[in-house]
């Protein structure tokens, strides 16, 4: 479970202040997929950095509901998510090789992983050697791997072609069907967010505070598209109204 009790962000700029984050305040169950979309320059990643433990909120606080000794967190950046020194399977084992799991073990469960995800045979590829949507899958594959059991996800599909990213997300939704841990989501994609979600909270401009929440009633396992008539619909309409988009409510409702 992730908790965040109005966390605020200010930082000193110059001769004044900024504030990034004002009384930011949700909670995401456990085994629940959240998304966050807001206008860019609002704090998404900002949050999500307070939340990895990797920034300190200037007021406010994050808890981490997780059982064990190992790191809480896991997170994949937008981009450079792998190190460029490491072969594709030591990227992938990385985190069992951080949980001390032996050599063996730890190779037979990565090169399980990527070979479920179209990556056999690049196991001994370096990064340079492979597309952008190729190490964005391993390093999902590697966070998914770890024994973290919350995954921070920062638009870690921005960089993609259509046809990549929506490869990408279909896997995703298999991973997290199957394995179940708690996703905190950052997009700008507002279809990428519905498809993938269970709910998603809307932040407001700079300083972001959470102004909206709209729990999305689809079942899984779902379709990446929905079917014309879904509830998705409507919510796809309210979430661009929270957004401030109204000038795109028209090409929404020509979609249903």
């Amino acid at each position: 479970m992730v908790r965040c009790q109005k966390v605020s962000l200010v930082y000193p700029f110059r001769a004044a202040t900024v504030r990034v984050l004002s009384d930011v305040t949700f909670d995401v169950r456990c085994g629940e997929f959240v998304s966050i979309i807001g206008p860019s320059g609002c704090g998404k990643t900002t949050l999500l950095h307070i939340v990895a433990s990797l920034l300190a909120p200037t007021t406010g606080e994050v808890e981490l509901n997780t059982a064990g000794g190992s790191p809480a967190t896991s997170m994949v950046f937008q981009e450079n998510s792998v190190f460029p020194w490491m072969t594709v399977l030591e990227n992938a084992a990385f985190g069992l090789e951080m949980r001390k799991v032996d050599k063996a073990e730890r190779e037979r469960r990565a090169s399980g992983m990527l070979e479920r995800f179209g990556l056999a045979g690049r196991e001994h590829a370096y990064p340079h050697q492979l597309s952008t949507g190729m190490k964005q899958r391993v390093a999902v594959i590697r966070a998914f791997l770890s024994d973290a059991p919350i995954l921070l996800m920062d638009e870690p599909f921005a960089a993609l072609d259509r046809q990549s990213r929506m490869k990408a997300q279909l896997e995703l939704m298999e991973l997290f069907g199957s394995e179940r841990k708690t996703v905190v989501f950052v997009t700008h994609d507002v279809d990428e967010a519905l498809a993938l979600s269970d709910r998603i909270l809307i932040l407001s401009a700079q300083p972001g505070t959470v102004i909206a929440e709209f729990p999305v009633p689809l079942e899984r396992p779902r379709p990446l598209l929905p079917e014309p008539g879904d509830d998705v619909f409507e919510i796809r309409r309210e979430i661009y109204a929270a957004l401030g988009l109204t000038s795109m409510l028209a090409g929404v409702a020509c979609a249903t």
